[in-house]
Formats: C-alpha cells, structure tokens, sequence
C-alpha cells in the first residue's frame, strides 16, 4: 500500500511539472484546457493567488513535519518562483526594478535563508 501512495504521489507531481510547463509553451490551449479563457485575468489571478497560498501552507506542513532542515531545503528549492518571476517580468516587457527589486531580492532571501535552515 505505501509504494502505491508514494508511486501515485510521484506521477501526480511529475504530471504537474507537465502541466505548468504546457502552461509555458502552450498558454492558449492549455488555459483554454484548464477551463477558463485566456483572456479571463480575474481568473488567471484567482489561479495564482491560489497556487502562492498553496505555496506557503506546504512550506509550513513541511516544517511541521519534517522540521528547519527540510523547511530549509524546500525554500531553497522555492526560490525558483521568484527567479522565473523575475525572468517573465524582464521578457514581457516589465520593469527592471521590479523584477531585481521584488522578484530578485525575494529570490537571494529565500536562497540564504533556506541555505541557513538547511545547512544548520
């Protein structure tokens, strides 16, 4: 029984790695598929919103869990929101501040932190 669970666990998170990456080079057809238009930004908002609270309650059950070096490793691993957050603010056109001074900085401060908990 656990191998199943675990097996399910790990085709659903590499099902998901899937499906955010057709949102990256399909964001049309894969909104569309997802349910919504793509031209819906109440909805795409709503999805997102969604997903950074998920965000952090998994790093808070994972340090609850697992304790600071598991929390430590899980942010470091989380700093690649804020990097491609910062990549999509640049190549859509957004501003350099922003995306240095927001999405950058958020990026080095969870790396350091992480690295901080992680390492001991």
């Amino acid at each position: 029984m656990h191998l199943a669970a675990l097996s399910l666990t790990v085709l659903a998170c590499v099902a998901i790695i899937v499906l955010g990456t057709r949102f990256l080079l399909a964001p049309q057809r894969a909104t569309l598929d997802f349910g919504v238009r793509p031209d819906d930004v109440r909805a795409l908002a709503a999805t997102k919103g969604v997903r950074d609270i998920t965000s952090g309650v998994v790093l808070l059950v994972a340090w609850a869990a697992g304790g600071t070096t598991v929390l430590g490793w899980l942010v470091v691993a989380a700093a690649l929101t804020p990097v491609a957050d910062a990549v999509i603010v640049l190549a859509r056109g957004g501003r350099r501040a922003t995306a240095f001074g927001v999405h950058g900085v958020t990026a080095a401060g969870l790396v350091a932190a992480g690295l901080v908990l992680a390492l001991g």
